[in-house]
């Protein structure tokens, strides 16, 4: 402790160091949550970037395919509701009772606010890593597996094809729409 002062010097030492920096971080988060539109800006272009790497490179095909893939499983995972209606059936018929709000199943169910499996800032924060991370394994000879890349788009284009035609079943079946545009929106009475 300084005894002018009697404040404590600054932390030194990388552990120190990584912690001041993790906080900077959470800041620079913290503030950027309520701007949607400008982070999936930044993501759009990061990702913009790494395809015009790849494109130029002729390379790193199968870091594309699995940011491909992972991606599609988080937008999977935001599109679904965190319980599941088509469990809770099963649950109804004598199963553990899981706690929270889910979607109403039936006409004369109560209304049950859609919360989603994943929210969108952990969408996004996850994403916007996934991009980084390859575009880093994308310097990296060593991640440019020679394969042939025309078998790597059609089978993500069937696998996008027959999960997202599947999600959309399952969106109908239990009568749920995972975005707010296009819903109706009430506006409150006045009272006379």
């Amino acid at each position: 402790m300084d005894s002018s002062t009697g404040a404590m010097p600054p932390p030194t030492g990388i552990p120190a160091q990584a912690s001041i920096a993790q906080r900077k971080l959470q800041k620079l988060l913290d503030q950027t949550t309520p701007y949607p539109m400008p982070r999936w800006g930044f993501t759009a272009f990061v990702l913009v970037l790494y395809i015009v790497r790849v494109f130029f490179a002729q390379g790193w095909y199968i870091v594309t395919y699995a940011l491909g893939i992972y991606l599609l499983n988080l937008f999977l995972a935001f599109l679904t509701p965190k319980f599941d209606p088509a469990t809770e059936d099963s649950l109804d018929n004598g199963g553990p009772e899981e706690e929270g709000p889910g979607l109403p199943t039936k006409g004369n169910d109560e209304f049950r606010p859609f919360i989603r499996r994943l929210p969108e800032f952990k969408f996004w924060i996850s994403a916007t890593r996934a991009v980084f991370l390859s575009l880093f394994c994308s310097m990296f000879r060593m991640f440019d597996v020679p394969v042939f890349w025309p078998i790597l788009l059609m089978y993500f284009l069937v696998l996008f094809t027959i999960t997202m035609r599947r999600q959309i079943r399952h969106m109908i079946k239990f009568k749920y729409v995972p975005w707010n545009f296009g819903k109706k929106k009430y506006a409150g009475g006045s009272s006379k």
